[in-house]
């Protein structure tokens, strides 16, 4: 039996959309290639998760599924013909030949068979093609700043995919029209690309906001001074106070993710870590001739059990 889509989520059948989307982006952290490499139990949850989400994230899917017309896969599904239905049947599909395997008929009408000798079978109507879903990595910065990049599909073909100002792990782009072939005219299915955020080296993200641990010098942090920043946009200089200690934080405002779809620029988070590096002679001989100069208790409070 088939896994309700809700469950597969997480979320209860009457979640917004709003927790459809932050239960699916939990989902596709925890099982990301990334932190999962070479789980490929992690790889088959991460393909469930996001085929829920493609369904239950899209408004109109979510209401087919709930009402029983599509299936957890989004087909179609073909409802029991009752008495009614029968009944009500078009024309010709009331005298549907129910003889059995042994006649070689079962399930064709007569309107089709006769209709298939002169070339003139009935079609259905127009039907609109299969969405196509893939997944694409993105750098870090890519998805912060924005970027194109280009998707190889199995059959070769390219397609490139604009990446928006801050993307996230788990959204799904679509390009409408790039999925799989309309039947009897109808409209070709979207391609859903799903973003994969990769680890930067040293930013994090939170929301619109960047962190960044800064490493400075034992100097740096006595005397203070301005200090090159390296930001998702470049680099810039900052002053850092006299006496400043690791753990001291520091705010650059708008040098985070850029504004996009109605939200502000982030900043960026700048947490100070005091390196003492490679102490040459002269430092090693001031400490040494000054003892007590400076001397504090660095882990005052620190009481064990």
């Amino acid at each position: 039996m088939a896994e309700d889509l809700y469950t597969i989520l997480g979320v209860a059948k009457g979640a917004s959309a709003e927790e459809i989307r932050s239960a699916y982006r939990k989902a596709a952290k925890q099982h990301h290639p990334d932190l999962n490499p070479g789980n490929k139990a992690a790889a088959a949850r991460l393909k469930k998760v996001s085929a829920a989400n493609e369904i239950l994230g899209d408004a109109e899917k979510r209401r087919k599924y709930d009402a029983g017309e599509i299936d957890e896969t989004g087909a179609q599904k073909t409802p029991p013909r009752g008495n009614r239905e029968y009944a009500e049947a078009p024309h010709g599909a009331r005298y549907a030949y129910g003889g059995g395997d042994e006649a070689g008929f079962e399930g064709a009408n007569f309107e089709d068979l006769f209709g298939g000798m002169f070339g003139e079978r009935a079609r259905g109507g127009p039907a609109s093609g299969r969405d196509a879903q893939y997944s694409l990595q993105a750098g870090f910065l890519e998805a912060v700043n924005g970027a194109t990049k280009r998707l190889t599909l199995p059959d070769g073909q390219t397609l490139d995919v604009k990446i928006p100002a801050g993307t996230s792990t788990g959204d799904v782009l679509r390009l409408r029209g790039r999925g799989g072939p309309g039947r009897n005219g109808g409209p070709a299915g979207d391609a859903l690309i799903e973003i994969l955020v990769a680890p930067h080296g040293f930013f994090t993200r939170e929301g619109q906001n960047i962190g960044l641990v800064l490493p400075v010098s034992v100097r740096e942090a006595v005397l203070g001074g301005r200090v090159t920043v390296p930001t998702p946009s470049g680099a810039v200089a900052m002053s850092v106070k006299p006496g400043a200690d690791t753990g001291t934080k520091m705010r650059l405002k708008g040098r985070g993710v850029p504004a996009h779809g109605g939200l502000a620029a982030g900043d960026l988070i700048v947490t100070l870590a005091v390196h003492v590096g490679p102490a040459d002679a002269a430092l090693e001989g001031f400490l040494r001739a000054h003892e007590g100069v400076g001397d504090f208790d660095a882990r005052a409070g620190m009481v064990a059990p």
